[in-house]
């Protein structure tokens, strides 16, 4: 599935391997950015159709689960994230964009795509 702005989901998750590969050159201390990880795989796993829960995001953010749970509530708080309690579990909660953080990832995200087809470097 494709954003409004022409970005895959593909796209999206080559662009978190790269920032993951950095960690195999330099200590990942410095590069920690929970909440442009949130961003990232948020905005791919609405691409792919897939809800995401809590704990799997915590997971995505490569920083200990307190911080991310903390960078959660934060994002919610300043109305980026959107968090849902799943209907058939009530200990699970879903964590998706908010249409107004989504309709800015995807406008990111495409003049981001444009800069790399021009043979700039796709950078974050």
């Amino acid at each position: 599935m494709r954003s409004p702005g022409g970005v895959t989901a593909p796209f999206i998750r080559a662009l978190i391997r790269h920032r993951k590969l950095r960690s195999s050159y330099f200590s990942a201390d410095w590069f920690t950015d929970p909440a442009w990880d949130i961003l990232l795989d948020l905005t791919a796993a609405k691409l792919e159709q897939r809800t995401v829960s809590t704990s799997s995001l915590c997971l995505a953010c490569t920083v200990p689960q307190t911080t991310a749970l903390r960078w959660v509530k934060n994002m919610t708080k300043a109305g980026l994230l959107v968090r849902e309690r799943d209907p058939d579990d009530a200990r699970r909660v879903f964590v998706s964009l908010s249409p107004d953080a989504e309709a800015k990832m995807h406008a990111y995200l495409a003049k981001l795509g444009a800069v790399a087809e021009e043979g700039g470097p796709p950078t974050l």
